[in-house]
């Protein structure tokens, strides 16, 4: 007997939960609402979902009867009960915050309520289609969808390399669902492309927009890097060694740092000479317990990591190191120097690096440092490494 009076109080408590969020949802508040799917409400992490309910529109639910709905097939006690949490995280979203000119989510689409939008923090579970369609918006609005993945992703360690150069807008126009149902596009990669959409839209989302100004968004080492470097562009004379490492070198090895492995942060630090004298291909491998062919290999990848992150960056800092060529007057500013061009053909070489270490070293770099040709510590090869670095 108290079973049955208790799962009908349970009952009672759904029919009066429903009616009331009906009510609430059918005023003209909330007109935005009615033609999305109830999917658009659904976190990945909701547990006993009312499938049978997620692919039909709120307006089409909310006409329906509490009892028709209550004896649809595969639809239970918990089933109804999600279905009624669904209604209240419904009624819990801003109608001016969804965008209005963007796709609606498709059946099995996935999201949440405006807090996780909000957040401080990341956490793709609490992605819904909902918060996805805010995050699109900003990037549409703000005209980001240029910009490319790998350039604003708070770290590339986590981004599968083939879309580091993926833009932006090649996804502000699918949902969620869609996404997901992309080949190749796992939780992990979806994980990468939502975070990056996130960051973007806790920045710009706040800031309006006006028709005369335009948002440019840059990793912020990058930033700092750039604007030294137009800086340095603009006035005479060669900075000082401590400028040059503060306010170029550093930065640009902490953007490598939160981007690349240890080991080939250790491997960029040698070449730098960060902790001791800069070291040769060979001196690496050495240390590292690794073939020349895959030290060149790490250090094409520290290149393909600068030019996604600071695609400019290659004309920026040959220009600045052709206006510092133009200034030497004498051997020993030159040799002061060493760490900039260490870094110069670290970050952006002056060649691709070959793997198998007979890719001739541009002649332009080869007599601006000073060296002859192949004369480098690959045993006779004539490889790209620079006669920057020490011979072993």
């Amino acid at each position: 007997m108290k079973t049955i009076k208790s799962a009908s109080v349970e009952q009672l408590q759904l029919v009066s939960g429903f009616e009331t969020f009906r009510r609430m949802l059918l005023s003209e508040q909330y007109a935005r609402h009615l033609e999305r799917p109830l999917a658009y409400w659904a976190l990945s992490t909701d547990r006993r979902l009312p499938l049978a309910f997620l692919g039909r529109t709120l307006r089409d639910l909310l006409d329906a009867p509490y009892s028709e709905l209550a004896a649809t097939p595969g639809i239970g006690q918990k089933k109804l009960r999600s279905f009624v949490k669904l209604l209240a995280r419904v009624a819990s979203t801003d109608p001016t915050a969804l965008p209005g000119d963007l796709a609606l989510a498709p059946e099995n689409g996935q999201p949440p309520s405006r807090s996780a939008s909000e957040a401080k923090g990341f956490d793709a579970a609490l992605v819904s289609e909902v918060v996805w369609a805010q995050w699109r918006a900003s990037v549409v609005e703000h005209d980001l969808s240029g910009e490319l993945l790998g350039r604003l992703a708070p770290s590339l360690k986590n981004m599968t390399r083939v879309i580091w150069s993926m833009p932006l807008g090649a996804y502000t126009g699918k949902t969620l669902a869609e996404i997901r149902a992309m080949k190749t596009h796992g939780e992990k990669r979806v994980r990468a492309i939502l975070e990056v959409f996130h960051g973007v839209h806790a920045l710009v989302s706040q800031m309006g927009k006006q028709e005369h100004l335009v948002v440019c968004v840059a990793p912020r080492l990058i930033d700092s890097v750039e604007t030294w470097t137009g800086q340095v562009l603009q006035r005479p004379g060669i900075p000082g060694d401590e400028e040059i490492a503060a306010c170029f070198v550093h930065p640009l090895l902490e953007q490598i740092r939160r981007d690349a492995s240890r080991q080939i942060l250790h491997l960029a630090e040698n070449r730098l000479g960060i902790h001791a004298s800069p070291t040769s291909v060979r001196q690496a491998a050495r240390a590292l317990g690794l073939t020349r062919a895959r030290i060149y290999q790490l250090l094409n990848e520290i290149n393909d990591i600068m030019t996604v992150r600071w695609p400019l960056g290659r004309h920026r800092v040959y220009e600045l190191h052709d206006k510092f060529q133009a200034e030497l007057e004498n051997a020993d500013l030159g040799a002061r120097l060493e760490q900039f061009h260490v870094a110069v053909e670290l970050f952006y070489p002056s060649t691709r690096r070959a793997v198998s270490g007979h890719v001739r070293l541009a002649e332009r770099t080869t007599a601006e440092a000073g060296a002859p040709a192949g004369n480098d510590d690959s045993g006779g090869e004539a490889t790209v490494d620079s006669g920057w670095f020490a011979a072993s």
